[in-house]
């Protein structure tokens, strides 16, 4: 076991026989079931202790919290909620939850050591990942947090950073620490938990979700990747500029993968790791075989039997098809944001085509066929209304303009009658004519002096 073996995340201390001493013993559960051999690390939330289960011989890990004492009653409620969250999960890159009893004012929770060194320590030290490395550390802590998100309701850690990590003495990588986790949503009004420049932008906003910890994930692989701490990388408005700050030669595919996990939005961050790591690079490569298993292999081509060669042929098609992907995604293909975009622009020029369409096929069928159509319905019932009325009101008409015309051909005789004996008094030069005389034409319809008819062939003299 590496002297670096821890169980959560404190800070670091270096192993002390008094610190050893000072704890022999004093672990009641089940008759001093547990002696303590040294201290792993202390932090603001309690002290880590290596110990031996006397009842199986394994090595422990102990986690103390010292709640009488404590500075809030929040500390308490952390502790509890890390041994309950831990007792419901079981997963080969997470401690396995043993025990937790009370002592002293103090509650102490034993887990499965994981033998190997946090991944703070090892940066310390300026031993730096490859990047063969880091993908084998994103696929495995993602996968972890595949499994916590599945959880009902879904697990949250909120503290993921090198020094929460830890790389095990066989290769592979373990998550600890959950003294910050969160076992229920909640949207609003929720403590900050988390350690600065790794914490996602909701955090600040009391918010956690289960991306917050891909957020934490991807600072993580950054810092390992560039040895610079989140809050020091370059930035282009809250993001983080993953592609300056892996330089110019960085794998593209890479820098795709970490800007997907660090976008300050959460609805836009990448949500599987493992997923996004498969869709960029292909599907993880098969571990080489053994010397001896790769000795029984060798002999000629032909000894191998056919439907050998053809998964091995299907397989090299898929990864050369998944590789091809990876590339177009790398190579600057639109993100779903953008492509969101577009056919939502797509949607609306659609839309106001439409709309131009059918009000000009409304204005025809109003020009053309509605307005005819009501010009004809007036016009009929205004006939139908007043078909009987117009021709009597016509016979009306007809008879008073021929009584008019006979009243005016009656008025312009009598003037011309007038006028011709007037001028035959005045040429006999007789006064004593009578200075009125009217005469009556027998041809015509006989009046009397008053306008009235008269009976036929009378004549009236004054």
């Amino acid at each position: 076991m590496s002297n670096g073996a821890r169980a959560s995340g404190e800070t670091k201390l270096g192993p002390s026989k008094d610190q050893a001493g000072a704890h022999l013993g004093h672990l009641p559960s089940g008759g001093h079931r547990y002696v303590v051999t040294r201290s792993l690390g202390r932090g603001a939330q309690g002290h880590t202790l290596e110990a031996i289960d006397k009842a199986s011989g394994d090595l422990v890990a102990i986690k103390r919290f010292q709640v009488r004492g404590a500075a809030s009653w929040k500390d308490f409620e952390l502790a509890e909620r890390e041994a309950r969250v831990l007792a419901q999960l079981s997963h080969p890159s997470l401690p396995r939850y043993l025990d937790h009893f009370e002592e002293d004012g103090a509650l102490l929770l034993v887990m499965s050591l994981v033998p190997g060194q946090d991944l703070e320590a090892r940066r310390e030290q300026g031993a730096a990942l490859e990047t063969r490395q880091v993908l084998e550390l994103l696929r495995a802590i993602g996968d972890v947090l595949r499994y916590l998100r599945g959880k009902a309701p879904p697990v949250i850690h909120r503290d993921i950073k090198p020094r929460n990590i830890i790389q095990r003495d066989d290769g592979g990588f373990s998550l600890v620490d959950f003294g910050s986790v969160r076992d229920r949503l909640k949207e609003d009004g929720s403590t900050i938990a988390g350690t600065y420049g790794y914490m996602a932008p909701e955090q600040f906003q009391g918010r956690a979700l289960p991306v917050s910890d891909v957020y934490g994930l991807g600072a993580t692989a950054l810092v390992l990747l560039t040895g610079v701490s989140p809050e020091d990388q370059p930035h282009q408005g809250l993001a983080i500029d993953v592609r300056r700050a892996l330089g110019a030669g960085a794998d593209p595919r890479l820098v795709q993968l970490l800007s997907w996990m660090l976008t300050p939005d959460p609805d836009q961050r990448l949500v599987d790791v493992p997923q996004g790591i498969e869709q960029l690079f292909g599907p993880p490569e098969a571990e080489p075989p053994k010397p001896e298993e790769a000795a029984e292999a060798k002999g000629p081509q032909e000894a191998k039997p056919r439907r050998e060669r053809s998964k091995r042929s299907a397989k090299t098609k898929a990864k050369t098809s998944a590789r091809r992907t990876a590339e177009r995604h790398a190579s600057g293909e639109l993100s779903d944001r953008f492509r969101l975009r577009f056919s939502l622009g797509g949607l609306l020029v659609g839309l106001v085509l439409t709309v131009l369409v059918a009000a000009r096929v409304a204005n025809f069928a109003l020009l053309r066929v509605s307005l005819p159509l009501l010009l004809g319905f007036l016009f009929t019932f205004i006939s139908l209304v007043f078909r009987r009325k117009m021709p009597r009101a016509s016979e009306g008409l007809r008879d008073a303009a021929e009584r008019g015309d006979r009243q005016l051909r009656r008025a312009a005789l009598r003037v011309r009658r007038r006028a011709r004996d007037a001028a035959r008094g005045t040429a006999r030069g007789d006064r004593t004519a009578p200075t009125r005389v009217r005469v009556v034409d027998t041809e015509a319809e006989p009046m009397d002096d008053e306008g009235e008819e008269t009976a036929p062939g009378a004549r009236a003299v004054k």
